[in-house]
């Protein structure tokens, strides 16, 4: 082959030297490739076995809510939690397993909680204390201890026999008796402190007697008005404290002391007292606190006598799986006996948990606390104080509290809209992370929508959803809502039964 100007190609050239240049093989016919997918009719292919139909179905739309949805498709309206601590049940909008781990989910950076305090909400039959009961007993296969500070119906004592523990009860005529200013186990090696270390243990102990005969004293009214404790009244209660401790005069060996020592002191007191909180006289002196005399002597002599105003003589566990005071017994004397109660028993079970382990975690459970609620303000700075040491301190302790009640307004009977009480009570809210919101009523699912920002969808889940079933209610961890329904073994059915007196009238 030659090229237009006479010279040769480069085919030719190459092939003179031996080479080919290599050729385009011709395509294979391989026929029509296959359909995968092939058409078919609207109503089928007109054949028999084929599903031909004569007539086509009309198209229905339906409009359904965001919890019918995942009937056809899983929705998942949160993000999933992590399957660590008890599993509570199922999460209805995902299908999946519900765990609760409140301490855990403070440690982790993905989920909205900074606490590890529960407040739990639902009209009475919801299944409030079935999951409280649920929680609890999970919690223990994860090392947890759960501590019951005063059981008001007796509803933890088939829980307390459970673990093979016996509640502790107490109440008129019993020979139990709790002394609220016990030292606890900050006395422990007292003798071998160097003076700053005392101080220091000193500040915790008369800090948390002092908050305690605050919300004592409060507690008591003159007609419409609680009695006051200002800093007069806490200059006297702490330098009475002192001279009865013998701290005031540097006792190498601390004595304890009782509501009643307290009071006798303070009717009878001495000239060092009179002098160390600057009164003109003894007259003036029992002048001026007459009315602080008188609310302790209400607690000394009135229906509590015989309770709280002796050396405590009863020995707790704590190493046992469950310990529960019974406060049963108390309830002919009022709601607010078994408030003053619940309020002593506080102050007792944060003295035994000040020195705690690490690694020493509880569940605390707390029932009915809107009776200490109507005790006034400083009951609830006493409870404030509480929630506000569930993480522990100095690497020490860490408590869930898990505080029932049935409605928010609960929290508002301590004083008027707007007051100050008012005011801490509704901040309480705060202190707990976690809030379990069983079925409500409309009006209390309103109260809860204004406090939490619900929404619509989460007020309806309350009303409709959770008010029809047992057990069901909406987790709110964070800002983060969970349709959960709780699912109780036949065992723990047993154990969180709290129907029995209505089945046994029947």
């Amino acid at each position: 082959m030659t090229t237009p100007t006479g010279g040769r190609s480069m085919a030719r050239l190459l092939a003179d030297f031996g080479h080919d240049l290599p050729t385009t093989p011709a395509p294979l016919d391989q026929g029509r490739a296959a359909r995968l997918f092939r058409h078919t009719p609207r109503r089928g292919q007109r054949a028999p076995g084929r599903g031909w139909a004569s007539a086509t179905a009309p198209v229905v739309p339906y409009r359904m809510s965001s919890d019918q949805a995942p009937v056809f498709w899983p929705f998942i309206a949160t993000p999933g939690l992590p399957p660590t601590g008890a599993q509570m049940g199922i999460d209805v909008l995902s299908g999946s397993a519900f765990y609760a781990d409140p301490l855990g989910w403070v440690l982790r950076d993905d989920i909205p909680v900074t606490n590890p305090n529960v407040f739990c909400f639902g009209k009475p039959g919801t299944g409030k204390s079935a999951t409280a009961k649920a929680f609890a007993l999970r919690m223990t296969d994860f090392g947890y201890r759960i501590l019951v500070l005063g059981d008001p119906k007796d509803e933890y004592e088939d829980l307390c026999r459970f673990f093979g523990v016996e509640p502790l009860h107490v109440g008129p005529g019993l020979p139990a008796r709790i002394n609220p200013l016990a030292f606890g186990p900050l006395i422990h090696g007292w003798d071998g402190l160097d003076p700053g270390a005392a101080r220091g243990r000193a500040g915790l102990i008369f800090g948390r007697w002092l908050t305690l005969v605050r919300a004592l004293v409060g507690s008591q009214r003159i007609g419409e008005h609680r009695v006051p404790f200002g800093p007069s009244e806490e200059s006297v209660v702490t330098n009475a404290l002192r001279d009865l401790t013998g701290y005031r005069d540097g006792a190498s060996a601390l004595r304890e002391t009782t509501i009643p020592a307290l009071w006798h002191l303070l009717t009878n007191p001495t000239t060092d007292l009179v002098g160390d909180c600057r009164y003109a006289s003894v007259r003036d002196f029992l002048d001026q606190t007459r009315l602080l005399r008188d609310a302790l002597g209400q607690l000394v002599t009135g229906a509590l006598a015989g309770l709280f105003d002796d050396h405590t003589t009863i020995d707790v566990d704590w190493d046992a799986p469950i310990q529960s005071l019974s406060l049963s017994r108390l309830a002919p004397l009022g709601d607010e006996a078994v408030g003053i109660a619940l309020v002593c028993l506080n102050s007792w079970g944060r003295a035994m948990r000040e020195l705690s382990t690490p690694g020493d975690l509880r569940v605390v459970i707390r029932d009915e606390v809107w009776k200490v609620m109507r005790l006034g303000v400083d009951a609830v700075k006493a409870f404030d104080e509480d929630l506000r040491l569930s993480r522990g301190a100095a690497g020490r302790g860490g408590d869930i509290h898990w505080a029932n009640a049935h409605k928010p307004s609960d929290l508002h009977t301590v004083g008027h809209a707007g007051s100050q009480a008012a005011t801490i009570a509704k901040d309480l809210l705060h202190l707990a992370d976690v809030k379990v919101l069983h079925g409500q009523h409309d009006a209390v699912a309103e109260e809860l929508d204004t406090l939490l920002g619900l929404g619509p969808i989460a007020r309806d889940t309350l009303t409709g959803w959770a008010l029809h079933g047992k057990g069901r209610a909406l987790w709110l961890v964070g800002d983060r809502p969970y349709k959960v329904q709780t699912v109780l073994h036949p065992a723990e059915a047993r154990l969180a039964w709290t129907q029995a007196a209505i089945a046994s009238a029947g």
